[in-house]
């Protein structure tokens, strides 16, 4: 085999096989020999040394002659120990050792790598790593393997640290192997085109590798295309690389677009790798790789067997992509394993050669500085007493403010400034007698590219030209031009007078270069050497600017920018939060929404967290359980006929959540299910006896189902098939009876692991007047198996494990706990030295603890109560690259920034414990529940029940969440959360919070009678004292009640005694509130008036009456509460009846009282509550246990808030009250609606009724066949053309028919 091909096809292999980081190792082909110490003396060269036997030519490892090593003449970290390997060789493993018997070696050093001795690059271990790790005494060898490893001729070492006991002491070896490589360079003008045969490239797979670098930042790498705009084409964009990817579809609104890769414009070698398999794509910039699928379905190896390197050539450059080429080198340039660059030399006919094209990379090489901290600055000479002033540089950063450039004029009575501010350029003039005076140019300068400043001033003009943008200052100098003889780049030494150096800014971050003073260009190796003007914290030749997003750490598409040092996320509009928008903004479920006290309503919901799913929105419907119900496209009615006797297309329903969002939301609830209403008319179901379907359904997975309803799916059944009830027995679902009137069957669909439907087909509409018309809802699912998911830990030592969490970059922990221990590890997992923990240290304090190689860093929040309350606490810990964040409960959140250029990694390989840790101490006693890795949740239950010492599930959850129930609802225990008991509320809803509400007309009165329910009193109320029939006496009581009305004078309540006493509530003649209590019939009663203002504005008013024994305490619309004392007395007797509306006839009340009794109430009362006793809830929503009378027109009102308003009527909308549950019209015996005593006189009614409602239905059967035959006959005569008005007259002919025979419907569960 050639030995080009074979080195292009080994590069080929490995790339495509392994990440780049295993091929960086190199241990397949052993390049590993050492390749320093066979080198001259004179291939080691250093920024100084002490003395002639301190020279670098002693530097190799274990050399023991001269002083044993090299050490420079000052110890500082300007300091470097360079090695010249004669040629580029790929470099493996590095080696250091301290100088032989001495007190000097150097315990921490940077590494970097050149091709030509110019240019430096710095290796980096990790993303954030920058040094290597050195000796701990003069002796031993530290080795380093280097992954990746790189290729170069020139390294240097630049120590960081030394022994502080001695001084720089360095004896080093470099491991590796001999490297081979085919170069060509491209002048910005030239291209290579390859053009390949059909049969010699691989039809399933295409493979493009090579390496490249250039100081441009800009320019067509590869370019290939194909008919209709097809095409693929790599381009260099502002120092990143955009792989172009066009399938020619038309339909598509723009091609792919990939960007990977930054700042690859800084002359050193970059790899890329490109596989395309289909639509399927890999494209790997150095050590960052992404797939992704391209959009379209055809292949990309079928475009044109042409492909152009370096540029497009100029008769096949088209319209879209009039960009430049390529100006830089390629290196190993193979396109499925074939030498590209091997050809060109061989001047192979597959290749065409335009331009100036050469086979060696001369690129000339700058020398850049880097400027590393706010206090770094640069002084230069410059020629004093010139008439004129110029400078000229380029500079590249990320921070969006610095100083850059300041110099005094000759006479120090004038200054100029040039500073960046927020990313534009600033030149300012300051002149005494004068204001200063500014002039900008550019914006976006901060953006990491190059950009070229030049600054000049003559006679009196001052002007400012930033790449190519130009701003002056017209006659802006006063007096003669005299140039000063310093100038400062970059910022200014501490002692510095000049008027520029006082500026607030901080100094300039970032790199520069091509620097002229005075238009004399600036030698920066003459500046390293001390040869010209003086600096601080500057790296010569090199530019150590990198892209802190590339990779980017902010997840869930939250935007990345940075500075210098650090960088940031934009989490706007991503649904998530945190440092690095790791954190789901949103609740998991809506039963976790439910348990925040949430009512029904739209919420978003994010199943897997902090997983990759993102949030989705969903109807969450809080009865007793929270039902998450998720709408699709297709909720109208649709109509299926057969046209031409073709097939009807199915109809495929599309989600507002995506399947794998829909994947989590079943995965992580108890039951879900879907219900589809079926119309049939000549139209079957069920597969015939001959086995091919005729309908079926298509699920999440596109499996197809033949199986409707709650039949087994093998069984081809209807339900009513399964019971034996169809309406006809030949047959096993109703549709199949094939009859020509409509059939209406309702299937529910509940078997989770195929739900959602996602397509309905429907095939046998082929019969003359054949028709199906069905709607699908929505998913509907409930409970959530893993918010309730617990565990009871019942000693120390008891545990449970599960794999090791991996959270290397992000992790979160999230969970509930409840205990009476002092002090238990919730959750522990072990690295070779990393580890993250979180404990209840003490009974205030919980705290999270890690490592990641930085050294344990912990993060604990305080309480000021104790968390062994036994109640419900909920725990989130986060790790991420940027902090370290705790929050339990709702105290305030606690979080700890990361070491600047630190490990980053969380390397973890034990189990992780849960409950406990590895060594059995210092285990958790308790209840955890709902335990979350990263999104995850962890089934505790499932792991319980097989561990010891470990019980599943965990009671008490009343404590925690019993506020939930509010208004007098009480909470009761469930195996999974609480439920609400709102018996004893005048409220309902699961949570006693749905207002109960009804009109009230005139005339109209709800009676309730105490009688029935003394049993109740006395076992719910320690208020009441329960005796016997007419003795129900109480010490005290509460009443509440709400109302809108307009009517005055009302009676509100009128509470009845058998001793002729009472509580009156009524408003006045004036609209002003009056309670009234008479709790001695031998006595006035005590009237108290609150005389707020005209309650009877139509507008919602709450009332509170608290009384115990004679102090009584009222609330009107939660103003402050006003008490009052009783004289009439501290009892209230026998106890009779509470009366709200019109009630006639008071004995012993008082004269205002009978009035309002005779007016009553008109408009709207709600959460009518005395004592335990809800009289409005007993009479809308009856159970069997109260008395309750309804006289007059009483309707349930939805909300007695609704329509309030300035002049709002009072009047709602309502329902009557339904049988059973009270009735509306006016009645004059005010029949009770429990165990009512009917009269004769109703008797006879209720028969009249009956003769009435049978002459009703024979007349409409009448009507019923004349509309069927009309019907008929216009069908036959006229069938509707359009869809619309089919789906009209389906919808008609459904309802016509829905009375004909109810026997035909059915219900699939």
């Amino acid at each position: 085999m050639d030995p080009a091909a074979g080195a292009c096809l080994r590069m080929l292999f490995l790339l495509s096989a392994q990440p780049w980081s295993t091929l960086a190792a190199g241990n397949t082909y052993s390049c590993d020999a050492p390749l320093a110490s066979a080198l001259p003396r004179a291939s080691f060269s250093s920024s100084s040394e002490l003395s002639s036997s301190h020279g670098p030519g002693f530097a190799s490892l274990n050399r023991r002659d001269g002083a044993g090593g090299w050490s420079p003449l000052v110890s500082n970290k300007y300091q470097w120990l360079q090695i010249d390997l004669g040629e580029r060789m790929e470099v493996t493993a590095v080696a250091t050792q301290g100088g032989y018997g001495s007190s000097d070696w150097v315990t921490s050093y940077l590494l970097m790598f050149s091709d030509g001795g110019r240019n430096w690059k710095q290796y980096r271990r990790e993303e954030s790593i920058w040094g290597f790790p050195g000796n701990t005494n003069a002796d031993s060898v530290v080795h380093y393997r280097l992954q990746p490893p790189f290729e170069a001729r020139f390294l240097r070492f630049l120590p960081l640290t030394w022994n502080p006991k001695g001084r720089i002491g360095m004896r080093i070896e470099v491991y590796g192997c001999a490297y081979r490589s085919e170069m060509v360079h491209f002048d910005g003008k030239s291209s290579l085109l390859y053009t390949f045969k059909q049969k010699s490239m691989n039809p399933t797979k295409e493979v493009i590798s090579l390496k490249f670098k250039t100081r441009e930042n800009n320019g067509i790498l590869l370019h290939r295309e194909g008919p209709n705009g097809k095409h693929i084409t790599l381009e260099l964009v502002k120092g990143k690389l955009i792989l172009f990817i066009n399938s020619g579809d038309a339909n598509l609104p723009s091609p792919d677009a990939l960007m990977l890769g930054s700042l690859l414009d800084d002359e050193h070698w970059h790899s890329v790798l490109i596989e395309l398999l289909d639509t399927d794509v890999n494209f790997t910039v150095d050590t960052h790789t992404h797939h992704f699928r391209a959009k379209g379905e055809s292949s990309y190896v079928d475009i044109d067997y042409k492909i152009s390197f370096g540029g497009i050539p100029r008769h096949r450059r088209s319209v879209a992509f009039p960009h430049k080429n390529f100006h830089g080198c390629f290196e190993n340039l193979c396109y499925n394993g074939v030498d590209i660059i091997d050809l060109s030399k061989k001047h192979k006919p597959q290749v065409l050669i335009m331009g100036n094209v050469s086979f060696s990379c001369s690129h000339p090489q700058t020398v850049p500085m880097t400027f590393l901290s706010s206090r770094s600055y640069l002084v230069l000479p410059g020629t004093s007493g010139e008439d004129k002033v110029s400078a000229i540089f380029q500079f590249r950063t990320w921070n969006r403010a610095g100083l850059l450039l300041t110099s005094q004029f000759q006479h120090r009575s004038r200054a100029f400034i040039l500073v960046l501010n927020d990313g534009k350029l600033k030149l300012s003039l300051s002149q005494p007698g004068h204001p200063v005076r500014d002039v900008t140019a550019g914006a976006g300068l901060n953006d990491g590219q190059w950009h070229s400043v030049s600054l000049s001033a003559k006679g009196n003009h001052l002007s400012v030209m930033v790449d190519g943008e130009a701003a002056s200052m017209a006659h802006s100098l006063h007096g003669q031009i005299d140039s000063g003889d310093t100038y400062y780049l970059g910022g200014c030494p501490d002692n510095s007078s000049d008027p520029g150096c006082a500026s607030p800014l901080d100094g300039f971050q970032g790199c520069l270069r091509l620097i002229s003073i005075g238009d004399k260009a600036v030698d920066p190796i003459s500046i390293q050497q001390g040869e010209l003007g003086s600096y601080r914290d500057l790296q010569i030749d090199t530019c150590g600017l990198t892209d802190r997003c590339l990779p980017s750490y902010c997840e869930h598409g939250g935007e990345c920018s940075q500075s210098w040092d650090t960088f940031s996320c934009n989490c706007a509009h991503t649904g998530y939060t945190g440092a690095t928008c790791h954190s789901s903004l949103y609740e998991q479920s809506c039963e976790a929404h439910r348990h925040r006290g949430n009512s029904s309503g739209l919420y978003y919901i994010d199943s897997d967290g902090s997983g990759p799913l993102g949030p989705s929105l969903v109807y969450c419907n809080m009865t007793d359980t929270a039902w998450t119900s998720v709408q699709h496209n297709g909720s109208h009615l649709v109509s299926v006929k057969s046209s031409n006797g073709e097939s009807p297309h199915p109809v495929f329903f599309k989600y507002t959540a995506s399947m794998d969002q829909l994947q989590a939301i079943i995965d992580y609830v108890d039951h879900c299910q879907q219900k589809l209403t079926f119309h049939c008319k000549k139209s079957r179901l069920s597969t015939p006896h001959d086995g091919t379907p005729v309908s079926w359904w298509v699920g999440r997975t596109n499996e197809t189902h033949t199986y409707w309803g709650g039949s087994l799916p093998d069984a081809q059944k209807c339900t009513c098939g399964l019971e034996g009830n169809c309406i006809d027995s030949q047959y096993y679902c109703n549709c199949d009876a094939d009859r020509n009137e409509w059939t209406s069957t309702t299937v529910v669909l509940s078997h989770k692991k195929h739900l959602p439907v996602t397509q309905v087909v429907m095939r046998d509409t082929g019969q003359p007047h054949s028709e199906v018309a069905y709607t699908l809802g929505p998913l509907l699912c409930s409970g959530d198996n893993s918010f309730w998911n617990s565990a009871s830990f019942n000693t120390e030592a008891s545990y449970l494990h599960f794999p090791t969490f991996r959270g290397e970059l992000s992790a979160d922990v999230s969970f509930f706990f409840k205990t009476t221990a002092f002090s238990g590890v919730f959750v522990e997992n072990l690295g070779i030295t990393d580890f993250i923990r979180l404990e209840l240290r003490a009974p205030e304090e919980v705290t999270f603890s890690f490592d990641v190689g930085n050294g344990p860093c912990e993060v604990t929040v305080q309480s000021p109560t104790p968390f062994n309350d036994n109640r419900w606490h909920h725990v989130r810990a986060e790790r991420n690259v940027k902090e370290a964040s705790l929050q339990v409960d709702q105290l305030p959140r606690e979080t700890q920034t990361a070491p600047a250029d630190g490990h980053t990694r969380l390397q973890l390989n034990s189990q992780l414990f849960v409950g406990g840790t590895a060594s059995r101490q210092r285990g958790f006693l308790g209840c955890i529940r709902s335990l979350r890795l990263n999104g995850l949740a962890l089934d505790l239950e499932e792991r319980a029940t097989m561990t010891p010492g470990v019980e599943p599930g965990c009671l008490g959850h009343c404590s925690s969440y019993g506020h939930l129930c509010r208004n007098g609802g009480r909470c009761r225990e469930k195996h999974r959360g609480i439920e609400c008991d709102c018996t004893f509320s005048a409220y309902d809803g699961p949570f006693c919070e749905n207002e109960i509400s009804a009109y009230f007309g005139a005339g109209s009165s709800v009676i309730y009678d105490f009688q029935h329910y003394n049993d109740t009193f006395s076992k719910n109320s320690s208020s009441f004292v329960a005796l016997f029939h007419e003795d129900l006496t109480l010490t005290g009581e509460m009443a509440t009640l709400s109302f809108r009305t307009t009517g005055m004078p009302s009676l509100l309540l009128y509470v009845s005694s058998f001793y002729e006493e009472y509580l009156s509530v009524i408003l006045a003649p004036n609209g002003s509130l009056q309670i009234r209590y008479k709790l001695n019939r031998h006595r006035e009663p005590d009237v108290f008036n609150f005389g707020f203002k005209n309650l009877a504005d139509g507008q919602l008013h709450q009332v509170k009456i608290n009384r115990e024994a004679a102090v009584v305490f009222v609330e009107v619309n939660q103003n402050a509460r006003r008490q009052v004392i009783l004289s009439s007395g501290t009892e209230f007797n026998a106890v009779k009846s509470l009366t709200l509306g019109t009630i006639l006839g008071l004995p012993g009340a008082d004269r205002d009282t009978l009035r309002a009794g005779a007016r009553g109430f008109t408009g709207c009362l709600s959460a009518v509550r005395f004592g335990p006793a809800a009289p409005l809830k007993a009479a809308l929503h009856p159970s069997g246990a109260a008395r309750v009378t309804v006289r007059g027109h009483v309707a349930a009102a939805s909300d007695c808030a609704e329509g309030a308003g300035p002049g709002a009527p009072a009047r709602e909308a309502t329902r009557p009250l339904a049988d059973g549950a009270g009735r509306s019209g006016s009645t004059d015996e005010g029949e009770p609606l429990v165990n009512a005593n009917r009269s004769d006189s109703a008797v006879i009614g209720g028969v009249i009724a009956v003769v009435i409602f049978i002459l009703l239905c024979i007349t409409a059967i009448a009507v019923r066949i004349y509309q069927q035959r009309w019907l008929y006959e216009k069908n036959e005569s006229n069938i509707p053309k359009t869809g619309d008005n089919a789906e009209t007259a389906l919808k008609s002919e459904f309802n016509m028919q829905s009375t004909v025979n109810e026997s035909q419907k059915e219900d699939f569960f």
